[in-house]
């Protein structure tokens, strides 16, 4: 049955007391001369007690605090109090309510009990979202009490809170425990509209803020994930310049995503063998913080990258690689991944090559598992190749005017080849299919690519030759250098069809520029014009080096016709002959079958005309030899 506090006047005059309270089954009667106002609250331990002239009649209890307060200024000021069927206390003197989930804790509780006490209340920045949720929860409308807690707070918050930059940043700081009372009551995205107004606002009418556009950006740094994300998506329907939103996300990044270590470690527990090398990652507070902390990360990584503008100049490619690691280290999706790889691409001539050396991450379940060499690689090649193939895409829908990226993508590629050659676990075919990722018209120059492959030929010596072959195919060797072209010709972990190659391509080459056609080109014109005998006096001796080289080539070749004439005889005699045509071969070279050939020879020729019979005979005798 529903308890009701009903306020009545004493039925009898003749009260030998100035008031008394009498209890009728269901209803309370209270006198006209009851005061219930609280001279004070005290705390004691874990119990809050309200200092009356009546005895208190309510027990409350929010979280681990419990409150013993009068029952009428509540229901007189909360709807839900007074609506709800209440629990008689153990020693029938009273009730008892307990009221979970609570908006704000017990805190909040001890402001509100104030609040219906008549005591004053002080609302400020701090405590205005977590009372204006607590009187939602309570029911505190006008309509049981004019000026209840409800409008006040909404007052509060319309005429002060959002007026004013620091108290909406404050009051929105509040909210991440009032989910989903501030959420619903539309606290949230008010202080986040007024954040944005002012931002925007600020920022494009005062020139000194404009030189300082990051005026703001530690103020909303402070602010939880989701509600810096639903800030920044206002921010950005304000018109805001990507740039400025860009750099707002950098520092939001800074500041909440830990740095990223990369160590060589030894060999792994998994059966890798002597010179294999593994990538440690040590990322902040990856393994302290554990699995609630790692999902906090991963939720950071995907609201940052879910609100980039879409403009290729709104953050650097430094910073979208960096966001990539991360996310692989935090094992992000894989679609966000891919987001973040076409956008790598599209500024890919931006980048350099410590920032591409992305990492192979595995966490403790994948090391577990059986995997081979080329999966233990240091960096992950396949990232790279499909951020390279994301540029070239890129570059086919711009205007031929527009496409000057290939140029340094080439010059970067040579470098990322030459730092990935160094790893022993690197396959050839991956890094074959890297290295002719580009066209052929990217490179001008194919020192670095050179450079590549002479590393990836020392880090490899049991390559065998037709690998050596297939990997050196790449190469034009008309592009290279007059240094590269040196150091190839010297180089004798290059096949020697690859050196002879090269050698003439640089024959060709001092051909032309000795007799003017071509410059050498050896710096700038100063320089050339004051070492003009010393460039001479090097051509000479390269010429004279390059003779040597003609003459060790002929003497080469020499030895292997000659070894390849002993070969045929050693063929030759090792073949099976029959016994029987040599013991023909024997009868023939005799005297007398020689002998007996010519007799027959001549006594054709003399009967010929006469005797047909004998020109089958010599016939056949022919066809037998």
């Amino acid at each position: 049955m529903k308890k009701s506090l009903t306020v009545c006047r004493p039925q009898s005059p003749e009260s030998d007391s100035d008031y008394s309270i009498e209890l009728h089954d269901q209803s309370i009667v209270i006198p006209s001369k009851l005061d219930h106002t609280a001279d004070s609250f005290e705390k004691k331990d874990h119990s809050w007690f309200v200092t009356s002239q009546v005895p208190t009649d309510l027990t409350i209890q929010v979280q681990d605090i419990t409150f013993y307060a009068h029952k009428y200024p509540l229901v007189s000021k909360c709807g839900y109090i007074s609506q709800i069927e209440l629990q008689p206390s153990i020693s029938n003197l009273g009730y008892d309510l307990k009221l979970e989930h609570f908006p704000g804790g017990s805190e909040t509780f001890e402001i509100i009990l104030k609040f219906c006490y008549g005591l004053p209340v002080d609302l400020n920045p701090n405590n205005v979202a977590s009372l204006r949720c607590a009187s939602e929860f309570l029911e505190m409308t006008e309509e049981l009490d004019d000026g209840n807690l409800i409008s006040k707070t909404e007052a509060f918050l319309t005429f002060v809170v959002l007026s004013s930059w620091r108290d909406s940043i404050t009051v929105l700081k509040s909210c991440e425990y009032l989910s989903p009372w501030a959420e619903n009551l539309q606290i949230v995205r008010r202080c986040c509209d007024s954040i944005a107004w002012k931002a925007s606002q600020d920022n494009s009418t005062t020139v000194e803020i404009i030189s300082e556009e990051g005026w703001w950006f530690n103020d909303v740094a402070i602010l939880r994930i989701d509600h810096f994300a639903r800030t920044i998506t206002a921010v950005r329907a304000k018109g805001l310049k990507p740039e400025i939103i860009g750099s707002c996300i950098m520092h939001y990044a800074e500041k909440w995503l830990p740095g990223i270590d990369v160590a060589l470690e030894g060999p792994r527990a998994f059966g890798s063998g002597k010179n294999e090398l593994q990538l440690s990652i040590l990322s902040g507070r990856r393994e302290e913080g554990g699995v609630g902390h790692n999902k906090e990360l991963k939720m950071i990584i995907e609201s940052l990258v879910s609100i980039l503008p879409p403009e290729k100049e709104a953050v650097p490619c430094k910073f979208l690689l960096w966001m990539l690691k991360m996310a692989v280290v935090y094992s992000a999706t894989q679609v966000l991944i891919s987001e973040l790889e076409k956008r790598v691409g599209i500024v890919l001539q931006d980048a350099n090559v410590n920032d591409l050396l992305i990492p192979t991450y595995r966490n403790g379940d994948q090391g577990k598992l059986a995997i081979s060499s080329e999966e233990l690689t240091m960096h992950d090649i396949d990232a790279v190749q499909r951020i390279v193939e994301y540029f070239l895409i890129y570059e086919q829908q711009l205007p031929h005017q527009h496409k000057s990226g290939k140029l340094n993508v080439s010059k970067l590629l040579d470098n990322y080849l030459a730092e990935i050659a160094r790893d022993p676990n690197l396959s050839i075919t991956k890094f074959h299919v890297l290295a002719e990722a580009l066209p052929e018209n990217a490179r001008t120059c194919h020192d670095g690519l050179y450079r590549a492959i002479d590393t990836y030929l020392k880090t490899h010596p049991s390559l065998s030759e037709h690998d050596r072959k297939r990997l050196c195919r790449v190469m034009d060797y008309e592009k290279l250098s007059l240094d590269a072209c040196m150091h190839a010709a010297q180089n004798d972990r290059l096949p020697l069809r690859v050196v002879i190659q090269v050698l003439l391509a640089e024959q060709v080459k001092m051909r032309v520029a000795v007799k003017g056609k071509e410059p050498v080109a050896s710096g700038k014109d100063s320089e050339q014009e004051e070492s003009q005998s010393s460039a001479q006096m090097e051509i000479k001796n390269l010429k004279l080096e390059l003779e040597r080289v003609k003459m060790d080539m002929a003497e080469l070749k020499r030895e292997h016709s000659e070894l390849q004439h002993e070969c045929e005889k050693l063929n030759n005699k090792q073949r099976s002959i029959p016994s029987w045509l040599l013991g023909w071969k024997k009868i023939r070279n005799s005297s007398i079958f020689i002998q007996k050939v010519d007799g027959d020879e001549s006594g054709e020729g003399m009967q010929r005309p006469d005797r047909p019979h004998g020109r089958m005979s010599s016939r056949r005798r022919l066809s037998v030899t």
